[in-house]
């Protein structure tokens, strides 16, 4: 079968689950940036990507990785409040490149209302980005600061304090009780707010 002039071997990304090339071409010939997010076991990454002749060029970046060396971040770098931070991060740097606009490419996920997807969305929009969307698919404010994570640990931490201690290791060992993820989630926010308004008020004054 596979010599037969019938059947057609599928491009390498799209056998690894990697690439959809019907919507991806979709989105190319629109001629809009794309907000493109993914997620490692560990990581968020998004990324605001042009198309070209030439190929992809990567416009903005940003990762949840980033959030713990260079904004002080202590929680995890693959939830819904990391991945909201990564979306207002790549927000601003895509602003900054004169980007204004993205379609959100969401590849091969699954699409799951008040996921973790939606909340990069939500990130970017709160930047100023404009990514087309429907409001009722973003995660709740909430969600958004944790709050279900920071309440799940207070009543595990009642309920039973050796299985908290494990499952909140990381936290605990960072130096964050998981009960004060929400604050500590507005904490990290404003700092990386306050960089890119100063990074925003530096590049008027140059004009």
């Amino acid at each position: 079968m596979a010599n037969s002039g019938r059947y057609k071997v599928k491009f390498r990304r799209r056998r690894e689950g990697k690439t959809d090339y019907y919507k991806r071409r979709i989105m190319v010939i629109s001629g809009k940036p794309r907000l493109v997010v993914r997620f490692s076991n560990r990581y968020v990454v998004a990324q605001v990507i042009v198309s070209a002749p030439q190929g992809d060029f990567t416009v903005a970046e940003a990762n949840s990785r980033e959030l713990a060396k260079k904004f002080g971040w202590l929680g995890g770098t693959g939830n819904t409040p990391a991945a909201y931070l990564v979306g207002l991060l790549v927000g601003y740097r895509a602003l900054s490149k004169g980007v204004k606009l993205a379609i959100l490419d969401v590849g091969l996920h699954r699409v799951t209302k008040g996921g973790r997807l939606f909340a990069v969305v939500k990130g970017a929009v709160d930047a100023g980005l404009e990514v087309p969307h429907d409001e009722e698919i973003l995660p709740s404010d909430d969600r958004l600061s944790g709050e279900h994570v920071a309440q799940y640990a207070s009543n595990l931490r009642q309920a039973n304090p050796e299985l908290y201690k494990l499952r909140f290791s990381k936290y605990i060992t960072r130096g964050l009780e998981p009960e004060n993820i929400s604050k500590h989630f507005e904490e990290v926010k404003l700092k990386i707010m306050e960089k890119y308004a100063k990074s925003e008020a530096k590049a008027e004054d140059s004009q």
